[in-house]
């Protein structure tokens, strides 16, 4: 069953990747949304990455990692690929 957060967009189910936090009627999860934006990719732009995203979405994601990052860099963390396992033609680029 779909939990409500105080930020509108986010929800947190227990059905969809495992109670993550996720932007409402998707299975994106904020974590994804958060490293988008660690890697550069400015929040205008983000949702030519996820075009199924608004841009209020996407805000309001941000908002929720603002809140609440060390949960959101705890699933980050726990679903890194290690370096030992990517293939050095993919780590160069």
């Amino acid at each position: 069953m779909a939990t409500a957060t105080e930020h509108f967009y986010i929800i947190t189910d227990n059905q969809i990747l495992s109670g993550e936090p996720t932007i409402k009627g998707t299975r994106t999860p904020v974590r994804a949304i958060v490293e988008l934006w660690r890697q550069g990719v400015v929040p205008e732009e983000i949702p030519n990455h996820l075009p199924h995203l608004t841009l209020a979405q996407v805000f309001d994601a941000l908002s929720y990692y603002s809140d609440h990052q060390e949960e959101i860099n705890a699933y980050i963390d726990r679903n890194r690929i290690p370096d030992d396992l990517i293939d050095p033609l993919v780590k160069d680029e």
